[in-house]
């Protein structure tokens, strides 16, 4: 059998920096506050630390709008601060992911800045500039992802540029070889640093074609770009070539970000043959579901849809490909409160139910900062307490179109704003959840009193020491990671169950979905090894509310 690469084998941490831990007292986390919880990481048991953004940024989306891709953002720290972190995280055995951002940069950004000084400067094709329509308007409809156009008109030179994201979030032309031997240098430069690999923000975007062109969503104000912008087929040439110029020289992970990713097309992206990328996030269960308008809904996933989706990756991917297993991120809230129950009673319960869930499929786990500690969404009560341009751009285009009322757009972002899982990290019960001195760039979630790393540290039954054995597990058993696997009780209303096989071991797993004790007779056989549950004491030919049960047996 072909050993596993590193990244196969590893469980992956993702940190937000902004809400991680301030070490100065200025309300924004930052790379000291990261490195003082180094131990706190190691004993969770993860590999590699994800940073999300820590790159020079005028901050118009959090650090996803890039002006240097060689600088620290100064309210971060410094490059000193950085190497520090790196060298502590290595000392400690964790390796680092920093967050690529190519698909656009910061309009800010010294190429962008010249590239808008003059249709003939050197630059100007870095970026793609068309020319209005005869009557003025932009090359075609497309709307943004944070609401409005995405096309912005340039008075200077006289023509539109595209953002697919904010206006001050221009895309880069990958179509030019300038552009992409630039981005290659600069992963370089990063490599040569000794960072262990990449998340590729929005990878599935680079490619774009048909500018003049784009269906229209029907009665919608904006068009749809995915059809010329969302994994197009040049997109693997240019990852191949990415792969060529960096990947293959260094020893180091990649992970792409495809939004509207197929898993025909994940097997391109993640081939196990190393050509492209070591995996990819998809979205398929996190998109899924009903909505009201755009993503927005505060209607829940019910779990055999999710059941379906997670399955149908599982088996796409086997053998072939390898998946990335995630229920929380910066993008998404918080899983406990979407997929679980957050109610008091429940939440410690679904929050280890899911964390079992997601460990015991195949492929690299990621676990989201506060995720380990059960966190919830904050639900904030008005407007003025959110942050995210996303929701905010979506509350104003929303409310000023008649499309919903201020109360149910309300609703939808305490369900799914990005702001949920961006409130500070629940450290201790002293003021802001020990999380800065100062006041935080976000209100702190206000059930931190109760929901905190030191009480859990405390607490042998609390969700964080469950996680601490949930990762090391996957440390002692192979089946976690080589397992096959195998769906068990598909028409199953309330529990999701599979198994797991690899040489002469089966290892079976269930997880109820539901605050209802409801029967399940997978595991009547006796003399299986409990691995991990999240209740003391079982019901025979049942499962209790939210319970999740994984036993393995041996031949």
């Amino acid at each position: 059998m072909t050993k596993n690469k590193w990244w196969q084998d590893a469980v992956v941490y993702q940190i937000y920096p902004r809400s991680f831990a301030d070490s100065n007292g200025d309300g924004v986390g930052d790379l000291n506050g990261i490195t003082a919880h180094l131990d706190y990481l190691k004993e969770l048991g993860v590999d590699v630390l994800w940073l999300s953004p820590i790159y020079a940024s005028p901050n118009d989306d959090n650090g996803y709008d890039i002006s240097d891709y060689c600088a620290i953002q100064p309210e971060f720290g410094t490059m000193a601060d950085f190497d520090r972190l790196l060298a502590e995280a290595h000392r400690r055995g964790m390796k680092l992911l920093m967050d690529l951002v190519v698909n656009h940069t910061s309009d800010e950004h010294a190429w962008f800045q010249q590239s808008r000084s003059s249709k003939e400067n050197p630059y100007r094709d870095f970026y793609i500039w068309k020319d209005a329509k005869p009557d003025g308007s932009a090359p075609n409809n497309w709307g943004s992802v944070f609401s409005g156009p995405a096309w912005e008109w340039d008075e200077a030179t006289g023509q539109y540029y595209l953002h697919l994201f904010s206006k001050k979030q221009p895309d880069l032309n990958w179509a030019n070889p300038k552009v992409r031997a630039a981005i290659y240098r600069m992963m370089r430069w990063w490599c040569d640093k000794g960072i262990d690999g990449f998340r590729m923000d929005t990878a599935s975007f680079y490619a774009k074609s048909n500018y003049n062109d784009g269906p229209v969503y029907p009665g919608g104000l904006y068009g749809d770009f995915s059809g010329s912008c969302l994994n197009q087929p040049m997109i693997h040439t240019y990852l191949r070539e990415m792969n060529e110029q960096v990947f293959s020289h260094y020893d180091v992970m990649s992970v792409g970000e495809t939004g509207g990713v197929d898993i025909p097309n994940a097997l391109r992206y993640a081939n196990l043959d190393g050509s492209e990328l070591s995996m990819v996030f998809q979205f398929s269960h996190v998109d899924a579901g009903p909505r009201v308008i755009g993503k927005w809904t505060d209607q829940k996933l019910p779990m055999p849809a999710l059941r379906k989706i997670l399955n149908e990756w599982q088996l796409g991917l086997a053998g072939k490909a390898w998946n990335s297993l995630y229920l929380d991120n910066h993008d998404q809230p918080r899983c406990v409160s979407r997929f679980g129950n957050d109610a008091p009673m429940w939440r410690a319960l679904s929050a280890k139910m899911l964390a079992t869930c997601l460990h015991m499929m195949q492929g690299t786990p990621y676990v989201y900062q506060g995720e380990e500690l059960g966190m919830t969404n904050a639900y904030f009560e008005h407007i003025e307490d959110y942050r995210d341009i996303e929701s905010l751009n979506a509350w104003k285009e929303c409310i000023e179109s008649g499309a919903v009322t201020a109360e149910a757009m309300l609703r939808y972002l305490k369900e799914i704003s990005r702001d949920n899982a961006r409130t500070p990290i629940q450290w201790d019960e002293t003021a802001h959840a020990g999380f800065t001195t100062g006041t935080p760039w976000i209100a702190v979630n206000k059930n931190y009193l109760s929901i905190n790393a030191k009480a859990e540290e405390a607490d042998p039954d609390s969700v964080l020491n469950y996680y601490r054995r949930l990762i090391a597990l996957r440390k002692s058993y192979p089946i976690l990671v080589s397992g096959t696997f195998v769906p068990l009780l598909e028409d199953d209303a309330a529990v999701y169950a599979w198994k797991r096989c690899y040489k002469e071991e089966t290892l079976v797993v269930a997880c109820n979905f539901t605050a209802e004790t409801v029967p399940c007779a997978l595991f009547a056989p006796a003399g299986g090894e409990e691995l991990i549950g999240n209740y003391h004491e079982h019901v025979q030919g049942m499962l209790q509310p939210y319970e999740a049960r994984a036993v393995l047996y041996r031949k």
